[in-house]
């Protein structure tokens, strides 16, 4: 899986990332700095149909200027995929045909939990945890995605 996601995130132009954590009733997303150093949660959405939640996304994507997105992809805890991840390739693929914005896949195992994890410990609210968990699952799997593309230049470029 490391080597299929930098093989694919050898497609993006410099400049920021969105990260995805598709849900089935929700988007969480992030953004990366232009320099990739650092991601943040934005926003969640509330997923409709997919012409919209697609809608949704490319304009956020315009207005911070995105050259790709990563998109969490849950794998089995075995390493297998099952009917999440299916449908999580599924939504990348009708995404291509409308938007020529390259994407790259990232495990996003545990997550939800680890973003979960972190805001118990700042002592977030139960309402204020569930109406921010999934983008800051999004910032997660962005910022495991950006630690690893910035590992890799580093070893290639020390």
């Amino acid at each position: 899986m490391d080597d299929d996601f930098l093989t694919a995130a050898a497609q993006f132009p410099y400049g920021p990332l969105l990260g995805l954590d598709l849900g089935t009733k929700t988007i969480g997303v992030a953004v990366s700095t232009p320099n990739r150093s650092l991601a943040t949660p934005v926003t969640t959405i509330r997923r409709t149909k997919f012409t919209g939640d697609a809608e949704a996304l490319i304009a956020l994507a315009a207005e911070r200027n995105v050259v790709g997105l990563v998109l969490g992809l849950p794998r089995n805890m075995d390493g297998t995929e099952g009917p999440r991840a299916q449908s999580t390739r599924a939504f990348a693929r009708n995404l291509r045909r409308v938007t020529d914005l390259p994407v790259a896949y990232w495990d996003e195992r545990l997550s939800t939990a680890a973003a979960e994890r972190e805001l118990i410990a700042l002592d977030t609210s139960r309402a204020r945890r569930a109406a921010v968990i999934d983008e800051m699952a999004a910032s997660y799997i962005l910022q495991g995605a950006l630690d690893r593309m910035n590992a890799a230049a580093q070893r290639e470029h020390p």
